[in-house]
């Protein structure tokens, strides 16, 4: 069995939904043992920079707090030596790629659902948030093991 990755970058869109997620959820598994972090395309216009209140709300539910998560873009990441990238939308894809060029980097791509375009009631869209959170748990347990 390969050694498990030395840092693990997640990569999204806007930084503020699935890509946190990952992190707090891997971070939460692997502990110091894997350096994690997430970033996206764009951080978008959010108030204040946080995540999306829905994550924060259902990631409390695991036990993992959010409270001082900050989106951040490709372009403000502390590091980019990275052995592996899991994008979870094609844009962030691509931009990996780009960023990743000519450095022997494993890129994956995961393709989940964006709970953002669920509508409804609250419980109806916590309900999506949560599927996704545990969707990418069994995902991050399965790559991670």
């Amino acid at each position: 069995m390969p050694a498990p990755p030395a840092a693990v970058l997640f990569a999204c869109n806007h930084n503020r939904v699935r890509s946190p997620m990952a992190e707090a959820l891997l971070r939460r598994v692997a502990g110091n043992r894997i350096y994690v972090d997430s970033c996206g395309l764009k951080t978008g216009d959010v108030e204040g920079g946080a995540v999306d209140p829905f994550v924060s709300a259902v990631m409390a539910e695991v036990a993992c707090d959010l409270a001082d998560y900050r989106p951040k873009t490709f372009d403000e990441l502390n590091d980019d030596s990275f052995d592996l990238v899991i994008s979870f939308t094609p844009e962030a894809q691509h931009r990996a790629v780009e960023m990743t060029r000519g450095r022997a980097v494993e890129i994956e791509y995961w393709p989940v659902y964006d709970p953002t375009l669920t509508e409804g009631s609250r419980e109806v869209r916590m309900a999506a948030y949560r599927e996704v959170r545990d969707a990418l748990a069994a995902r991050i347990a399965e790559r991670f093991s």
